[in-house]
This record gives C-alpha cells, sequence and structure tokens, in this order.
C-alpha cells in the first residue's frame, strides 16, 4: 500500500512553528492550491482554490520552513494524507485531513524564485548581490550560484 500526496501551492501565512515538550518543533502550514478552467457555456474563466494543512514533523525540515518559508512562497509538498477524528469544545466529533510529514518521509521544496537585495560584499571583499530579502534562500556556496567567490578577470580568449 502506498499513502502519498504531492502538492504545489502558495502559503497562505507564514508557517507556525511550535514546540512540543519533547523539545522538538512541528510546522504547520495553509498552502493553497488553485485549479482554472474555461467555463464551456460562457467562456468565462473560473478558478476553484483548495486550503491544505500541512503538519511537518521532520526536524530537518522545520529548520528549512523556519529559516526559509514565508507567506506567499510556493512550495513543493511531499507527505502523507491523515485524517484525524477529534472532539471540539462544544463536544461534538470532527475529522481533519492534512498532510503530514513524519520524521523519516516527506519533502518540502522552496519554489518560489530568489529574490534579489541590494549588493553587500561577501567574506572575500567581492561585492555581489545576495540571494532572498534579509538572507531568505539558502546559497550554494560562499559566492552564491555556484560561483567562486573571488572574480576572475583574465583575458582568458574563449
Amino acid at each position: 500500500m502506498y499513502n502519498k500526496a504531492t502538492l504545489i501551492g502558495n502559503l497562505g501565512a507564514d508557517p507556525e512553528i511550535r514546540a512540543m515538550p519533547s523539545g522538538d518543533k512541528v510546522a504547520t502550514l495553509r498552502l493553497a492550491t488553485s485549479d482554472t478552467w474555461k467555463d464551456k457555456e460562457t467562456g468565462e474563466r473560473k478558478e476553484r482554490t483548495e486550503w491544505h494543512r500541512v503538519t511537518v514533523f521532520n526536524q530537518n525540515l522545520v529548520r528549512v520552513i523556519e529559516q526559509y518559508a514565508h507567506k506567499g512562497d510556493r512550495l513543493l509538498i511531499e507527505g502523507a494524507i491523515r485524517t484525524r477524528k477529534w472532539t471540539d469544545q462544544a463536544g461534538v466529533e470532527k475529522f481533519s485531513t492534512e498532510i503530514v510529514l513524519e520524521n523519516f518521509n516527506g519533502e518540502v521544496r522552496l519554489m518560489t524564485p530568489p529574490q534579489r537585495s541590494a549588493p553587500s560584499q561577501d567574506d572575500y571583499g567581492s561585492t555581489r548581490s545576495r540571494e532572498g530579502s534579509g538572507e531568505r534562500r539558502p546559497s550554494s556556496g560562499a559566492g552564491g550560484g555556484g560561483r567562486p567567490p573571488y572574480d576572475l578577470d583574465d583575458d582568458i580568449p574563449f
């Protein structure tokens, strides 16, 4: 048997990060996915938005979400569909369906393109534009973008 859901959507609010009694953190996300289509009768463009509750228990993913994910960001989420039964304050039984990322399964990908902020000096004195507003996005190395952290201004003919 296989229980896996994959969603690509936008965060409707900043992630909610809570600490459990054990000290581990849990991230709760509100993810909006949308379908658009053209009405056959009227030709009018229609849209339907679904809201999904996502709960992340994987500590590495929680750290990434806490540091880099913000309202409006586009995310790819892979996890398991879980339905739980609970009783509200009035004693009425209710059901909630959510996407759950446990400790050893699930994936989160930040898909929002990095925004460029004002140039700043890196550790090597070179001025570059950093990714994200306030170091929001992880970079791939000391200089970012996979390039060396220094400028090569050689007269190489190729």
